[in-house]
């Protein structure tokens, strides 16, 4: 195995401009670097939080024109807690953007596209939706689905993005406290036994992931997943975030339908943790 060692991969150092409220567990972090602002929606970057540790994290700000991005984090151990502390003028390192991002050449670009979002999985999705609704022609139907609405980030940045009538967002929540009562999942379902679709782009939990991939084998759409594995080295070399043949900070961490059905043993069964040791979904 051979690995390309970039200008990217390597650690340099950011200072926040930045830091916004998005719920009561998520933040989001801006800062100015050129090579992570020209990144393609749904590469992530390596975090450098000093004193503590690295870790992945999706780019939820992609802004080319102003050098700036953005990274937004759920408090949920030491390394996003300590994250949650810091404020503007702080420094992190950073290294990336690394993998691969969502595919959106051809046809997608111009036709009718599904992208459905489960919890703080729209932080990957909400820069693929500004990308694609850059083309006029491009329809999209936003489905975004959370436990409660307390949850629920970004929202108001989706709404804007798709301001055109020819397309649509439909919200969900598990307990019914805003929009639909129900998961994304079912509002998929209905949706595709009703109307084609060019594409269909998904990030969430994996269980949730796995059921919009059966639901688009079964409709025959092309098919597109953001994967979240253990990652230590974000370039290939490490091989804790390994599904099946596949290195999923390499390889993806987006991964076709026709990917994901070579590790459909693994793909919403189970993940590695930091011991190689299997955690079940």
């Amino acid at each position: 195995m051979s690995v390309c060692l970039t200008k990217a991969s390597r650690l340099r150092t950011v200072k926040i401009t930045a830091v916004k409220d998005e719920t009561v567990n998520v933040k989001s972090f801006m800062f100015q670097d050129k090579t992570a602002s020209k990144a393609q929606p749904g590469q992530f970057m390596m975090i450098w939080i000093p004193g503590v540790d690295e870790i992945p994290m999706s780019l939820s700000v992609i802004n080319g024109q102003q050098n700036a991005a953005g990274i937004s984090v759920e408090k949920v151990g030491e390394a996003t807690g300590k994250l949650h502390s810091m404020k503007v003028g702080d420094i992190l390192g950073i290294r990336g953007p690394f993998g691969r991002g969502y595919g959106i050449a051809g046809k997608i670009r111009t036709g009718a596209v599904m992208i459905a979002a489960g919890g703080t999985g729209v932080i990957s999705l909400a820069p693929l939706c500004e990308k694609l609704a850059e083309n006029k022609d491009c329809r999209i139907t936003f489905l975004f689905g959370a436990k409660t609405r307390s949850e629920l980030l970004f929202t108001n940045r989706i709404e804007n993005i798709l301001d055109q009538k020819k397309h649509r967002l439909i919200i969900a929540t598990d307990d019914g406290s805003y929009g639909e009562k129900g998961l994304v999942t079912t509002l998929a379902k209905s949706i595709l036994m009703k109307e084609r679709f060019d594409s269909v782009f998904t990030c969430g939990p994996e269980a949730m992931m796995h059921k919009m991939f059966m639901l688009c084998e079964r409709s025959k759409v092309p098919f597109q997943a953001s994967l979240e594995r253990f990652m230590r080295c974000a370039i290939g070399i490490c091989g804790t975030c390994v599904i099946g043949k596949y290195r999923v900070c390499r390889d993806g961490p987006v991964f076709s339908g026709e990917e994901l059905n070579t590790v459909k043993d693994e793909f919403g069964t189970f993940k590695r943790g930091a011991d190689g040791g299997k955690i079940n979904f």
